[in-house]
């Protein structure tokens, strides 16, 4: 078996990398900068996360306890799953490269009284000094936004605690996500701006599955999410064709 990571060691050897390789993606970085003013504009560029935000919410909770529990939320955008996730009783940390989507999470905070930490980094930089802090991570639609999506993975694992529990949320590549999550969403229904998702960028299950046992995280579950376009209303279910949650737990 393959001889997993220390903390001390990934840190180390993320030092080494971090002056020349930071996993962010410029074009993406601009294009949600773009967007940034109607994070919280629930019938703008956005509304489908307001959409799916009550789901994303449902499935986190059905896997794991928020109350009390220390949280990082992974590409946190604008804030909307990381307030709700403070509304359940989390100790909440928010951290995102965009700094325009930063800055609309903290103006939000003034509306709605919670208390989030807010950061602009990469997970990877926040790897670096520290190991083991949160009871459990949430990373929703980001690595399948970034160059590489096994660091993304490598450096929740040092952040998680024994025992605790990371939830992924991304989108499988196959010609029916093709069909539904980037040709249909993007250029006929218009749920997205057209360019939000990459083919080549996306995920397949069994890829994620395989990069989290490969850092030492044991799979729990994985649950598809769905789309009605005659009643506009999204779904969970077993159906993993297109979008999809995967759960893992640290031992």
């Amino acid at each position: 078996m393959k001889e997993l990571i220390h903390p001390q060691d990934f840190s180390y050897n993320m030092k080494k990398k971090e002056s020349a390789h930071i996993n962010v993606d410029k074009y993406e970085l601009k294009k949600f900068a773009a967007a940034s003013s109607s994070w919280w504009d629930k019938n703008g560029e956005f509304k489908p996360l307001h959409d799916i935000n009550p789901l994303r919410l449902t499935y986190i909770k059905s896997r794991t306890c928020l109350k009390n529990k220390k949280i990082l939320d992974v590409g946190c955008g604008g804030g909307i799953l990381s307030e709700a996730m403070a509304g359940c009783g989390a100790f909440v940390t928010g951290i995102d490269m965009g700094k325009e989507a930063v800055k609309a999470a903290r103006l939000h905070l003034e509306k709605s009284g919670y208390s989030i930490n807010y950061r602009v980094t990469t997970v990877e930089k926040l790897a670096e000094k520290n190991s083991r802090q949160f009871d459990v991570i949430t990373c929703m639609e980001l690595i399948e936004h970034v160059p590489d999506p096994e660091s993304v993975i490598r450096a929740c694992r040092v952040l998680l605690k024994p025992g605790g529990d990371i939830i992924f949320a991304t989108i499988n590549r196959n010609p029916v996500s093709f069909v539904f999550a980037i040709v249909g969403a993007e250029y006929i229904l218009r749920l997205l701006p057209r360019g939000t998702h990459q083919y080549k960028k996306l995920i397949r299950p069994e890829e994620l599955e395989k990069w989290g046992k490969k850092e030492g995280m044991k799979l729990c579950g994985i649950t598809g999410m769905g789309y009605n376009p005659f009643f506009r209303r999204y779904y969970l279910t077993s159906n993993t064709m297109v979008n999809y949650f995967m759960h893992f737990k640290i031992a």
